[in-house]
């Protein structure tokens, strides 16, 4: 589990790192541009990584997903969009800490219904308190 909650930890600060690069170019070559060049090195660098001993999937088994999983590509757009349209205008920070308020929200809900086949983890009245002290945190950094 430390193991698991620390890869989490590097995620975010990748997150961090990320969204300001993928934000200074889309001011440099406009938005839309930045997500497309975020996105065909993604694919780039994961077409390496196929060939690599990381690789312990099968593409075979794709048209044996539901359909709705193949949604992530689209979403991960409207995410790069969003971060590099928020943090020109409202910094790293403050577009960050909107962004995880939104992804706990979302994640609690999906815990909870234990959607798209993941394990039901019920809602507990201590995970609302600390999604409200987190919006509370979100709305301080607006000072």
């Amino acid at each position: 589990m430390l193991a698991a909650l620390f890869l989490a930890l590097v995620a975010g600060i990748a997150m961090a790192f990320q969204g300001s690069l993928n934000a200074a170019l889309g001011k440099i070559i406009g938005l839309l541009q930045a997500t497309l060049i975020v996105h065909l090195t993604a694919t780039l660098a994961v077409l390496i990584l196929l060939f690599t001993p990381l690789s312990n999937g099968s593409l075979g088994k794709l048209f044996q997903c539901p359909w709705y999983l193949w949604l992530g590509g689209l979403i991960g757009v409207v995410i790069t969009y969003g971060v590099v349209a928020s943090i020109p205008k409202v910094g790293v920070a403050l577009a960050t800490t909107a962004i995880i308020v939104g992804q706990v929200s979302t994640a609690l809900l999906i815990d909870h219904f234990g959607l798209f086949g993941l394990e039901k983890m019920p809602f507990t009245w201590w995970k609302a308190a600390g999604l409200v002290l987190l919006a509370a945190g979100a709305r301080l950094m607006l000072n």
